[in-house]
């Protein structure tokens, strides 16, 4: 399906500037707090601000398909689908910590081509397309050049499930031979990977709006983006593994020789 992917990301981040001003508004202002049937918090904000994200996308590009968070599905899976979290981290907004922000990224056929992270609070917008680069702020990004497990910076996040899993010893066994350990979560360990203060970050029980944009800005940004698995990402995702090429390939080495023993 033909596109514009400068158009594309003009609009992934005109929407995210008009969810961002929704958002602060909010911040300010205090909202009431729903549960979902799965038990995570949602508000007027996260509504508010997806409905604003699809009117810009939509007119932007109208041959495409929507997922959100809070409004679903619109239209099919196989072609060009924006995937949308309008404001991922809602237990830190309301509870007023700023580690939340509005993930934005387009797939093309299932390839992740582009990707808006904007974190109105925080004070970071980072975005990218493929072949085009990563940027923050209007600043190009680069992952660092760290290649031994010695000297690398590590951030863990959403690991629950990873508590009874195999690779629970191996990745016990990285935090010892790493440089230090953080759990920066959600949007910030993947914008400090992708410009150089973390090496690996590790995650599990994460669904792909959460991390779509941030697999693009990660890969080109010089990182590697995948799953635990060593899969790259898709509608199925359901954990990460990104880091910089070398720390990435040795902590997937060892997390699957765990694995097969």
């Amino acid at each position: 399906m033909s596109y514009d992917a400068e158009h594309a990301l003009s609009a992934a981040r005109e929407a995210a500037a008009a969810a961002a001003d929704i958002i602060r508004h909010y911040w300010h202002r205090g909202v009431a707090v729903e549960w979902k049937a799965d038990a995570t918090p949602v508000t007027v904000a996260d509504r508010e601000a997806e409905q604003a994200i699809r009117a810009v996308l939509a007119r932007a590009l109208p041959q495409a398909a929507i997922h959100g968070e809070e409004y679903g599905l619109e239209g099919g899976r196989d072609g060009l689908l924006w995937l949308v979290d309008p404001l991922d981290g809602t237990k830190s907004f309301v509870r007023h910590t700023p580690f939340f922000s509005t993930q934005i990224a387009l797939m093309d056929r299932g390839e992740l081509v582009l990707g808006v992270s904007s974190a109105p609070v925080y004070g970071e917008t980072m975005w990218a397309r493929a072949g085009a680069g990563a940027w923050l702020d209007g600043e190009r990004v680069q992952v660092a050049r760290t290649t031994a497990m010695a000297q690398a910076a590590l951030s863990i996040g959403n690991v629950r499930t990873l508590t009874a899993d195999a690779r629970w010893d191996a990745l016990g066994a990285l935090i010892r031979d790493s440089n230090r350990i953080r759990g920066y979560g959600d949007f910030c360990h993947y914008h400090l990977l992708a410009r150089g203060g973390l090496d690996l970050v590790v995650e599990s029980d994460v669904n792909i709006l959460d991390v779509a944009a941030l697999a693009v800005i990660v890969r080109e940004a010089g990182g590697v983006f995948t799953d635990l698995d060593g899969q790259a990402p898709g509608l199925e995702t359901t954990s990460v593994l990104a880091g910089v090429p070398e720390i990435h390939a040795q902590a997937l080495a060892r997390l699957h020789h765990e694995t097969a023993g």
